[in-house]
């Protein structure tokens, strides 16, 4: 049971990180999952300190994703369709891998673009906008990217530290 329980918490924390670049998934919270399924191993003694920083951490990030895209279009004059470009630009990137991993830089950047240019006639406003929405995104993004490899390298760390309980089961 125990090593079908670190097999789920490995595949919660790979979908994690492919989460902190998907917006359909939660990459923290998944990540986040994937600590708490090897907390419930009996190998590894549960923490309950550990499992709710860890947690809130995951929900903060979480919620922060939200809020700065919108931030950073709100501080440089963009709307809420530069926001849904950046992410469309984003979800375009992942399906149809023309540029490689410049890709993921260049498509939110040209979503968030598009979106402001349907809204706004001026390009120069258009472009600062879609700057602002980009750089709220890429910040949101990386946030959550460095939260999932942490919740990645704490499990590598739990794992290794309790491998000759876990694996002489």
């Amino acid at each position: 049971m125990d090593l079908l329980l670190i097999l789920l918490a490995m595949l919660c924390l790979i979908l994690g990180v492919i989460g902190s670049f998907v917006p359909v998934l939660p990459g923290p919270p998944l990540s986040w999952i994937g600590l708490l399924l090897l907390q419930c191993t009996s190998a590894a003694p549960f923490n309950y300190w550990f499992l709710g920083s860890t947690a809130l951490i995951a929900l903060g990030a979480t919620a922060l994703d939200y809020y700065l895209p919108a931030l950073g279009t709100k501080k440089y004059g963009g709307s809420k369709k530069g926001v849904w470009g950046a992410i469309l630009g984003l979800l375009f990137a992942l399906f149809f891998p023309i540029l490689g991993p410049f890709g993921f830089l260049i498509w939110p950047f040209v979503g968030a673009f598009a979106g402001e240019m349907s809204h706004q006639k001026n390009q120069s406003q258009a472009f600062r906008a879609a700057l602002g929405s980009f750089m709220g995104f890429l910040a949101g993004t990386l946030l959550k990217l460095l939260i999932s490899l942490a919740y990645s390298g704490l499990f590598a760390q739990q794992l290794w530290r309790y491998r000759d309980v876990i694996f002489s089961l």
